[in-house]
């Protein structure tokens, strides 16, 4: 994947996954246009400062942002352990902001590239809440939001990655006249500096995702998938979430009144059970009309 020339952002580049898929996508030769609250030591030609919990922050950001870029990497995250207005508002709120205020400046034939999670996979389940919570929530209101729909610790992180999963396929036609696409990439438990607050929160969860898996993730072996996502290589992939992690994704008790309404609203569903989870559903592609 050759990406000399390409000039891209990408959020939360001072470490973890950010930072590797800065280093992947300049040792491809991008340039790097880095935002991030933390300024980073390495592996950005640019850095702009920005709070992704205050729309003035980001507002701000995105004026001192000059000229264009050929993809946006949202990848800045919070784990679990922050309270649950900050990790929805980072993680989702403050994600689509910029993104928005952003767009006008990604060239046609762009890519935006969305960290999401496998915490993100029971998003069938909770429909009705994502659609309220993606057509409602804002800067404003995501405090109050989070108490009405009880959305608490450690609830708030796999909401908000089940949020960002959905919007990412709601929105693969929002910019198709212009050719920008968007995809998504949901690893399980990667070896970042913020490891320990999901072992910390999510405890069985996440350690049975690693003992499955083996051992967690790192984030060199995220990165490649987001440069792949950033190239043109990639162009035929939209709307697409890829799981990045070393177990087979099935997901159980899906609650088909809801994949109805989904159904019914435009969203088309491939399913099949497995012969060893005869219950289970299997999604295997969504396209929103």
């Amino acid at each position: 994947m050759n990406l000399t020339g390409k000039r891209i952002i990408v959020t939360g580049v001072a470490s973890g996954i950010g930072q590797q898929s800065a280093k992947i996508l300049q040792d491809r030769g991008a340039i790097i246009v880095g935002f991030d609250r933390n300024e980073p030591q390495a592996y950005v030609d640019e850095y702009i400062h920005v709070e992704l919990t205050d729309r003035t922050s980001i507002n701000n950001a995105v004026d001192n942002f000059s000229g264009n870029a050929d993809t946006l990497c949202n990848i800045a995250g919070v784990p679990p352990t922050a309270p649950a207005v900050t990790v929805v508002t980072v993680n989702f709120i403050g994600l689509r902001h910029f993104t928005e205020r952003i767009i006008g400046r990604i060239n046609d034939g762009g890519s935006i590239v969305n960290m999401a999670s496998l915490a993100g996979v029971g998003w069938p389940q909770a429909v009705a809440d994502i659609s309220r919570f993606i057509e409602t929530a804002d800067f404003e209101n995501a405090e109050a939001l989070c108490e009405e729909m009880n959305i608490g610790q450690p609830r708030s992180y796999f909401f908000s990655k089940e949020v960002l999963i959905v919007w990412t396929m709601q929105n693969w036609n929002t910019w198709r006249d212009r050719g920008i696409r968007v995809n998504a990439v949901s690893p399980g438990p990667v070896s970042t500096p913020i490891l320990g607050d999901f072992l910390e929160t999510l405890g069985p969860r996440a350690e049975e995702d690693m003992r499955v898996m083996g051992r967690a993730g790192k984030p060199e072996k995220i990165a490649p998938i987001v440069a792949f996502l950033c190239s043109d290589e990639s162009s035929w992939l939209n709307g697409a979430n890829i799981f990045v992690a070393l177990e087979p994704i099935v997901w159980r008790e899906v609650v088909e009144p809801e994949l109805e309404n989904l159904f019914n609203s435009g969203w088309v569903f491939h399913r099949s059970g497995g012969s060893d989870h005869p219950n289970s559903t299997m999604l295997l592609r969504i396209v929103v009309f």
